[in-house]
């Protein structure tokens, strides 16, 4: 922090913090009064209402920074800030339990935190991977999945619970069929693409809905998200995959995942850019 407000107390300059999706909330609604401020109706998201997430300096209310662990350098914290606290918000709401099966749809810079929060805070838990990409699907089982298939595949087994991070509907058809009876399905996208909407039209009810089978979707993180995974990151410790790219690379880091060369996370560092 290389400034700070009159009246602010909490942060010393020189001290060290992030900005994760959460840019402001009212403060005042009941959402917010019960740590839901990413329920608020007038909720702001860093980069989409605020400007700031791709600046080299940026404002943020002191109650919406949170402190970086002095465990992880700038970029390491970089995805913990957002897919990494999504992820652990996702892991949450599934309420899995040590031994439980776990699937996961999608293989990128959250999913992968998650698979590596699940080897250590539920060490009996299969997780089970369904990715496109062949060199995703690689990835997980490097990091313990016990199997991984295409997004379309039938696991050999069904699932407790699945986490998509696809933006696309029909993993989530896929997905229902994949759980169990009162299995639950959480949904962590915050658009899904149009394009192939007709899919929901294949929804069985008897097949993918019946027998108290859940879908839950996740809307935002609160900053008590952030802080909690942050913390449990440093403890166990947790180390993000990622790739470092200047501003200069972003349209080529945005190219590689449209063509699904996808590794964990992707960070831009725009310190001495030049730009």
């Amino acid at each position: 922090m290389v400034e700070r407000g009159e009246g602010v107390q909490k942060w010393q300059l020189g001290d060290r913090v992030g900005v994760g999706w959460i840019f402001s909330a009212c403060g005042e609604c009941p959402w917010c009064l019960s740590e839901q401020e990413n329920l608020c109706p007038e909720f702001r998201a860093t980069g989409r209402d605020a400007h700031g997430g791709y600046g080299e300096f940026m404002k943020i209310g002191a109650d919406f920074a949170v402190p970086i662990p002095d465990a992880f350098s700038d970029c390491e914290a970089a995805p913990f800030l957002c897919a990494g606290a999504i992820g652990y918000r996702s892991l949450r709401l599934t309420c899995l339990q040590d031994g439980q099966t776990l699937g996961l749809t999608g293989f990128g810079a959250s999913a992968h935190l998650v698979l590596k929060m699940v080897r250590y805070l539920y060490p009996r838990t299969a997780v089970f991977v369904f990715a496109r990409s062949e060199g995703e699907r690689d990835f997980a089982r490097e990091l313990g999945a016990v199997w991984a298939g295409d997004t379309a595949a039938r696991p050999p087994e069904l699932l407790d619970a699945v986490v998509d991070t696809t933006p696309a509907w029909r993993p989530v058809v896929t997905a229902l069929g994949n759980l169990k009876p009162g299995g639950r399905l959480v949904i962590n996208a915050i658009r899904k693409e149009g394009a192939d909407r007709e899919v929901l039209l294949d929804l069985d009810y008897p097949r993918h809905l019946w027998l108290e089978k859940e879908i839950k979707s996740v809307a935002n993180v609160t900053r008590r998200d952030i802080r909690e995974f942050l913390a449990l990151a440093a403890a166990l410790p947790i180390r993000p995959e990622f790739r470092e790219y200047s501003l200069a690379e972003a349209n080529s880091a945005l190219i590689e995942l449209k063509e699904q060369r996808i590794r964990g996370a992707k960070v831009l560092k725009l310190k001495n850019d030049g730009i």
